[in-house]
């Protein structure tokens, strides 16, 4: 028996069950007559009880840690030890799922410059409507302010509209240094290599098979499949397209990050924006993040294009 309450109702059945006096139940058990007399004189805490239930609820993959910085925008002064412990009464935990096995050994990173656009990544997602119909979600991420540049789900993506949606957001956001993803066939389609070489556009493809290599993109699939792909049914695609707009804008704009000190993707690339702009120094200067590892020796990333026929 570990804990005060455990004791508490140790003692409690033998006195019930067996007529045993106070003192020789606990001295069975092996209890502190004080600590089994005592009752709690803390707060019942109902509001901030209800208010975190309504969070997690709202927010079911969330873990404490997140609901806790949501609870402080909105002015709660508790410590994060407290919502950890009503967290824990309130039965709130997440059910962990089951992991996968994780990469061994050393790598060499590249090093890219700490700023919004030095580098994207890309990666599909597959996931299927009510009815049973399977869509993909093109999914399309800023490495270093971490966010969702697009999300664009559709029955059916080719390397041409690919290469339409990367131009769009090229117009909004301007050209990235570089652009890393795997081998699919849409992505090593003519019309993705004709699209970057005529904007000049560096682009990386990892290893065949180690997608740990995309890990950035990567971990926002693996997000967006645990708290939105698997916790919602898809009526049709005018429902599926509305839900992932919504939470890419969410998980631009609410959702706390912890890679980036639980502040929101937008809010990191802004403070990021002002930095550079107050340092005003030159490129080698800046502070440098580690991202996915180089392609081996005998991988192309330059590739040309293959005539038809």
């Amino acid at each position: 028996m570990v804990g005060p309450a455990v004791k508490r109702a140790a003692v409690a059945h033998l006195r019930a069950r067996m007529g045993l006096s106070e003192r020789r139940a606990c001295q069975i058990v092996g209890a502190d007559r004080k600590m089994i007399r005592y009752r709690s004189v803390r707060p019942p805490e109902t509001e901030l009880r209800q208010r975190l239930r309504d969070l997690a609820n709202e927010r079911r993959r969330f873990g404490y840690r997140r609901l806790f910085v949501l609870l402080r925008r909105e002015g709660e002064p508790s410590g994060i030890n407290r919502i950890y412990r009503l967290y824990r009464e309130e039965g709130l935990a997440v059910r962990k799922r089951r992991a996968r096995r994780k990469a061994i050994g050393t790598r060499a990173p590249i090093l890219v410059e700490a700023r919004p656009n030095a580098r994207w990544s890309l990666d599909f997602v597959h996931d299927q409507l009510a009815c049973g119909r399977r869509f993909r979600i093109l999914n399309v991420v800023d490495d270093v302010t971490r966010e969702c540049l697009a999300a664009i789900p559709d029955t059916s993506i080719s390397g041409r509209r690919v290469a339409r949606e990367l131009a769009r957001v090229m117009e909004r956001r301007g050209l990235p240094g570089m652009i890393v993803s795997d081998n699919g066939t849409e992505l090593t389609s003519n019309a993705i290599l004709t699209f970057a070489a005529e904007r000049d556009v560096e682009w990386h493809y990892i290893a065949p098979g180690k997608p740990m290599q995309n890990g950035f993109v990567e971990s926002f699939n693996g997000r967006m499949r645990d708290e939105l792909l698997n916790e919602t049914m898809f009526r049709d695609m005018a429902h599926a397209r509305s839900a992932i707009r919504a939470w890419a804008a969410d998980y631009n704009k609410e959702r706390p990050h912890s890679a980036l000190g639980y502040q929101t993707p937008k809010a990191f690339a802004e403070d990021l924006l002002t930095a550079t702009d107050s340092r005003a120094a030159p490129p080698e200067s800046f502070a440098h993040l580690s991202v996915a590892p180089p392609a081996p020796l005998g991988v192309s990333t330059r590739r040309t294009p293959v005539s038809a026929g």
